[in-house]
């Protein structure tokens, strides 16, 4: 193989996918089914032709069966069983069949022409799967195809169209060693340089390229970092704080619950006494009341058991009925000389 000469797009005049015009489309299975039958056919003698060879030879031999089929059925359905999504799926196919031819091709060569090879051959078949997605015709197809144009990385060509694009850009640039792009009319625009200077340029954008990437990861990273430390600081900072009020409030909650928890036990303190001495005041009273009524019955000329005695805080309350006024005072006088009485009252009626 001659050396890289550059990278030029030739586009022929004849597509692969060239569509009848809309108003020839005709319908008509039984012709697309024996058109199918035929490629078929030819598929299963190509590939036994393949049978004899081996290595790279058989594999590009059988790509190109491939290839070849796909094509005829493509063909088979724009002429004979037209759709849109039908002529899709064709073109897509055909796109892969012929990418496959060029990959196979490309095995055959090592280090950077192989490279370059599958570059070109991954480019055509890109260019011709978004055709066929978009119902357009594709204008060009993989190196290698008949009838067809792709992207030439070298002079070595047996297509007719190929090989004329090589002529005119080595015309153009004056050596076989600079790029040249050649369009559907045959116009010739010279890339410039030689083609190991391109590569090592790309080569060269490349590198840049990368260590712009990584110094932006570095300063991304860094950026990363300082802002995880801040948060973690300003975290810190507020779980400070809240343990701190945390504390606060705790000290505050103990300081009124023990605040409450005298005052409760104040008043308890306090409720006791007062029971104590009112349940000393009422065992007092009743014990004056004892005592009153015995000096009552003590008296010989008082009829004392009509006489009803109750004493609250010392205080004695006579009540009930005598015979005579002088009853009544007698009872109120032996009710006054009991010790621990501190004042009598009387209701005692005469009857």
């Amino acid at each position: 193989m001659k050396s890289l000469l550059a990278t030029l797009l030739a586009t022929a005049a004849g597509a692969t996918f060239a569509a009848a015009p809309t108003a020839a489309l005709n319908h008509d299975p039984a012709t697309y089914r024996n058109v199918s039958e035929k490629a078929t056919t030819e598929y299963k003698a190509a590939t036994a032709k393949c049978d004899a060879r081996s290595g790279n030879d058989k594999d590009v031999c059988m790509a190109e069966a491939k290839a070849s089929r796909a094509r005829t059925e493509s063909d088979a359905i724009a002429k004979y069983n037209n759709s849109e999504k039908g002529r899709a799926a064709a073109r897509n196919k055909v796109a892969e069949a012929e990418y496959d031819v060029a990959k196979a091709k490309c095995d055959a060569l090592s280090g950077a022409d192989k490279d370059s090879c599958m570059d070109n051959a991954k480019s055509v078949r890109t260019a011709a799967v978004a055709d066929a997605k978009a119902g357009r015709d594709s204008a060009s197809t993989a190196v290698g195809a008949s009838g067809s144009a792709g992207l030439v990385a070298s002079t070595e060509t047996k297509d007719p169209v190929k090989a004329s694009a090589v002529a005119k850009c080595e015309q153009a640039a004056g050596g076989s060693k600079t790029g040249c792009l050649v369009d559907s009319k045959g116009n010739v625009t010279t890339m410039g340089g030689r083609a190991e200077d391109a590569t090592e340029r790309a080569a060269d954008n490349t590198k840049a390229a990368a260590s712009t990437i990584a110094e932006k990861t570095k300063e991304v990273a860094a950026t990363v970092v300082d802002k995880t430390k801040a948060m973690a600081a300003t975290v810190a900072q507020k779980t400070e704080n809240v343990t701190a009020n945390a504390r606060e409030n705790t000290k505050d909650a103990a300081a009124t619950t023990a605040a409450r928890t005298d005052n409760a036990t104040d008043r308890a303190a306090d409720k006791t006494r007062d029971a104590g001495r009112t349940t000393a005041v009422a065992a007092s009273d009743t014990a004056l009341t004892t005592k009153v009524k015995a000096s009552l019955l003590a008296q010989p000329e008082l009829k004392s058991l009509g006489i009803h005695v109750e004493t609250e805080k010392g205080v004695v309350m006579l009540s009930g009925f005598v015979e005579s006024k002088a009853e009544a005072d007698k009872a109120v006088k032996a009710a006054k000389e009991v010790d621990g009485v501190a004042k009598v009252k009387s209701a005692i009626k005469v009857k």
